[in-house]
């Protein structure tokens, strides 16, 4: 299965991809675009830029399009368009573009798990992360997640309820 994870940022989907390698030794674990464009020496502006957005939704397609089977990505290209459509007022032509182009992609993918953001919200988010744009980019996300050609789970409560809750939709005990 190609799986990805998905939700706006400090919902916790990092701490159960890495719960569900734990669970999935046979599967390989991508780590978001952002990491690895980083890693790769690209240097992102403190406050992520549209440019920075489309680098990371265009880095993230290829990895789903390239990627075999036994995969969990965290992240995928909706994320990075719901970021884009929350900080910037985009052309409806260039949002209709893009929007097909991560329909396209999704529907590469097996599941897709929406961590939305709970109440209580179990994270929480300091001033610095930008609190205001992960209510916005979560409600985006949950707006839009169901419209691709992909099931969805979505996943609730403390990180080993999350992971199970994954693994009873995939049927493993």
């Amino acid at each position: 299965m190609k799986i990805a994870v998905s939700g706006t940022h400090r919902t916790g989907k990092t701490t159960l991809v890495e719960k569900l390698k734990e669970a999935l030794p046979d599967y390989v674990c991508i780590n978001e675009a952002y990491y690895q464009l980083e890693e790769a020496g690209h240097l992102f502006s403190e406050i992520p830029t549209v440019e920075d957005y489309i680098l990371q939704l265009e880095y993230s397609s290829k990895q789903i399009v390239n990627s075999g089977e036994n995969v969990i990505f965290d992240r995928c290209p909706v994320d990075m368009l719901a970021y884009l459509h929350a900080i910037d007022d985009l052309e409806p032509a260039n949002v209709q573009s893009l929007y097909q182009s991560v329909q396209n992609v999704m529907a590469e993918l097996d599941l897709l798990v929406f961590i939305p953001i709970e109440e209580p919200d179990l994270i929480g988010c300091p001033e610095s992360a930008l609190p205001e744009l992960r209510f916005q980019v979560n409600d985006i996300l949950n707006d839009w997640i169901w419209d691709f050609d992909v099931e969805v789970i979505e996943v609730h409560g403390a990180l080993l309820t999350r992971r199970d809750q994954v693994m009873k939709r995939m049927l493993i005990t």
